[in-house]
């Protein structure tokens, strides 16, 4: 699974003002139940927030990569915000996190969801990746920089 395919411009917030990580979360459950009539965002953030329970998914520079295998679900959904500005998120680093990058797969998503976590990781390692997402002025932006960052993995 290429990760990239996953994402649309109806799935991307920019600018998004959170002050808290539960906030971020409850944001991003709102976004990746969006397009969904059998999933509602209580579901997707109780779901976020117990793997949050387990250890921080802030995977350092600024980002934090929450997930989770949601009972039901039989699609993966993923969906990006960058914050206006960083938030403690406990990530392994101790830096604020500003963009996060959420995906809920289903129960039995298996090994492709550990390297769709992978292939995530790789991406963001990149600074020159990073710098862009940071300077993106749109959503579209964002995909185009996304879809780069993936075919040079």
């Amino acid at each position: 699974m290429n990760i990239t395919e996953l994402v649309s411009t109806d799935n991307i917030a920019l600018n998004v003002d959170v002050a808290s990580k539960k906030k971020a979360l409850e944001y991003a459950s709102e976004l990746l139940a969006q397009s969904r009539t059998d999933i509602v965002p209580a579901e997707i953030f109780d779901c976020l927030i117990s793997r949050e329970r387990l250890g921080s998914t802030g995977v350092g520079k600024g980002i934090a990569i929450p997930h989770c295998r949601l009972q039901g679900n039989q699609e993966t959904l993923v969906a990006m915000l960058r914050l206006q500005q960083g938030i403690d998120f406990d990530s392994i680093d101790g830096k604020p996190v500003d963009i996060l990058f959420a995906m809920v797969v289903p129960e039995d998503a298996g090994e492709t969801h550990l390297k769709a976590l992978a292939q995530l990781a790789r991406m963001f390692s990149d600074e020159s990746i990073l710098t862009q997402l940071h300077e993106a002025s749109d959503a579209a932006e964002i995909c185009q920089i996304l879809n780069q960052g993936v075919s040079a993995d």
